[in-house]
């Protein structure tokens, strides 16, 4: 079975302050609102739904709690970096998410999506900033890569991978499209690995 199919919807919340009691081991997926983060999410789970994909970027504004068979958890973290909402709003995201990304105790990794054609954006390297001091790993998820070349697929992942080498071997990189299906058996490979590491059986 897949590592991500049958997540169950659990809980959404708002503030840090409405955090569900730490229960199993939690992987985050992050990314720049429109960046196709919950296609991302619908397609590794093989859900056509279970991430809400919105067509007005920036839509989705609370932490999604997702149960996976083996009972780890998959938590869908507001999009960020949409110039539309209103600095208020950001301002209150961006607390959510550092509070989480820094303090949760049970998160194991984060996996970051990032547009293919727009990669390493400021608010990308600023949650790379803000996690990678844990020391835990990040995989980052180069989507809608079938909008690009062959070779600018090569290219791309090349150089993402390059700058991100400095942070270290914690920072894997991959390409990623939801409508070619393309990546899913790399990115269950990565985020069971996390998993394995920790004792933790994978329903695979």
């Amino acid at each position: 079975m897949s590592l991500f199919r049958n997540a169950q919807f659990e809980i959404s919340i708002a503030k840090p302050s409405g955090l569900p009691p730490p229960r199993g081991v939690e992987i985050a997926f992050a990314g720049r609102s429109n960046a196709g983060k919950s296609s991302a999410i619908n397609t590794l789970t093989d859900h056509t739904r279970l991430a809400f994909v919105s067509k007005t970027p920036g839509r989705t504004q609370l932490i999604n709690f997702f149960r996976l068979p083996n009972d780890a958890v998959l938590v869908d973290l507001p999009g960020y970096g949409y110039a539309q909402v209103p600095e208020a709003i950001r301002a209150q995201w961006q607390r959510l998410l550092e509070e989480y990304l820094t303090r949760r105790p049970n998160l194991i990794g984060l996996v970051l999506i990032m547009d293919s054609r727009h990669p390493l954006t400021e608010r990308d390297r600023a949650m790379i900033g803000w996690f990678a001091p844990s020391g835990r790993p990040i995989h980052v998820m180069l989507t809608k890569c079938d909008k690009l070349t062959r070779s600018a697929q090569g290219q791309t992942l090349a150089a993402v991978r390059k700058e991100l080498a400095l942070i270290g071997p914690q920072v894997t990189v991959q390409l990623f499209s939801s409508l070619k299906k393309t990546g899913v058996e790399e990115a269950e490979k990565v985020v069971g690995g996390w998993l394995s590491s920790l004792g933790q059986e994978a329903a695979i």
